[in-house]
């Protein structure tokens, strides 16, 4: 770390302070996606950084906040100053620590530290203090509509290289729907499929005590509730799942019932994952310190970017929790790299999330992320290591969102909402 200071050093004492000189927004929707991307440029010329806004469910807002209030607000900052801005823009908009000014805050961080890394001439992780694993390990993404698909699903990945495997039954909450018109309903009110939290309680612990005995002992299991089970049954369901050995289980309750967690912790030996839906520090501190969870599952975006997540990653060293950042799903590969960054340079971390993206982004993205063998490897260029071609962003026009985010829509049989 000290030699990467040294250069970065000599490079920064030849100029004048850097600044700001001016910020695109570049929104695309490659591959149906939607993408809200910044570059900053700086008075030195040739010379900018990226950065990700990614917000995929109020991307118009986060284009329009970015136009509108933040970029004048960063022209003729200094670049060099990363905390003195990441605290200048987190009390910029006043009310803070929502999805939208977070995830702007991390664009303008990560764009930073990415300048910071070209000027110094190597990737952002040696200014991060270097690294502390070779590369780092994902999770694969697995499911079936059957017991035997997800064994067959677990195994598929295991001979590509992967010794972690997340299992859900055809979809978040499958093994819980009664199919469409079935099971006892008011009249006519709701008739689609229906969330029983009883029976996905009895359904998924049952499949992965069979996916544990018939892909051995080897893989490491893990699985997404995404907040539908009331703390009741969210304990129960750790505790049926304590046979299967798992390497953890993911948002066994929404946000609002983070307090549970201390008895959940007090009853079951199930390693236990959280803060995928975090953007507050009161959300994930208690969870943190308290020791009531074993991974933080915070998104590196949606928290305000590389800064944030080494100070989280730093107080989960302290209280023996690890990372297991959120980078699947709508995510792009500008985020997949800043949670890379950090995770090669952190002793706190877990795993990462597993994320392909198809040729076309890698085409408009050059130096984006590797995966082989179950391992994300970086570009090794310097900064972040990767590019966006605009000519190619272009060709795809910001889109709106056609299915009106109704995936995080689930119902009962009475037709209320089941959370998140």
């Amino acid at each position: 770390m000290f030699r990467a200071q040294q250069l970065y050093a000599q490079a920064a004492r030849a100029s004048a302070p850097l600044k700001i000189k001016d910020v695109k927004v570049i929104a695309t929707s490659p591959a149906r996606q939607r993408w809200v991307f910044i570059k900053v440029l700086t008075s030195e010329d040739g010379l900018y950084g990226l950065g990700s806004a990614n917000c995929a469910y109020l991307c118009w807002a986060v284009k329009a906040a970015l136009e509108k209030h933040m970029v004048p607000f960063w022209i003729g900052k200094e670049v060099d100053r990363i905390e003195d801005l990441w605290q200048a823009n987190h009390v910029r908009s006043y009310w803070r620590n929502g999805p939208v000014t977070n995830v702007i805050q991390a664009a303008l961080d990560s764009a930073l530290w990415d300048i910071k890394g070209k000027r110094a001439g190597m990737p952002v992780y040696e200014l991060l203090g270097g690294k502390a694993r070779d590369a780092v390990p994902l999770y694969a993404h697995g499911s079936g509509n059957s017991a035997q698909a997800c064994v067959e699903s677990v195994q598929k990945h295991m001979a590509q290289g992967y010794r972690h495997v997340r299992i859900q039954m055809g979809g978040y909450g499958g093994g819980g729907f009664l199919p469409r018109g079935t099971g006892s309903r008011p009249e006519n009110g709701y008739a689609g499929q229906a969330f029983d939290e009883e029976l996905y309680v009895a359904t998924i612990s049952k499949l992965f005590l069979e996916i544990r005995e018939k892909a051995g002992p080897e893989v490491k299991l893990l699985h997404d509730v995404h907040e539908h089970l009331t703390p009741t049954r969210a304990l129960e369901l750790a505790k049926r799942l304590e046979p299967a050995n798992m390497f953890f289980v993911e948002d066994l309750l929404p946000p609002e019932q983070i307090d549970y967690f201390k008895q959940i912790r007090a009853q079951t030996t199930t390693p236990v994952a959280m803060g995928e839906l975090f953007t507050h520090p009161h959300e994930w501190r208690p969870l943190i310190s308290e020791r009531l969870i074993d991974f933080i599952r915070c998104r590196v975006g949606m928290i305000g970017g590389i800064t944030q997540a080494k100070k989280i990653a730093a107080l989960c060293e302290q209280f023996g929790v690890r990372t297991a950042w959120q980078e699947g799903g709508e995510n792009d590969p500008i985020n997949q790299l800043i949670a890379y960054h950090v995770d090669l340079t952190i002793p706190s971390f877990g795993i990462q999330e597993d994320n392909r993206f198809p040729a076309i982004v890698h085409e408009m993205m050059p130096g984006a992320a590797q995966i082989r063998g179950g391992y994300l490897y970086g570009s090794e260029k310097p900064g972040l290591g990767i590019d966006l071609n605009e000519e190619i962003a272009a060709r795809f026009p910001l889109i709106d969102d056609a299915r009106v985010s109704d995936w995080t829509t689930v119902r009962g049989l009475d037709g209320s909402v089941v959370k998140p």
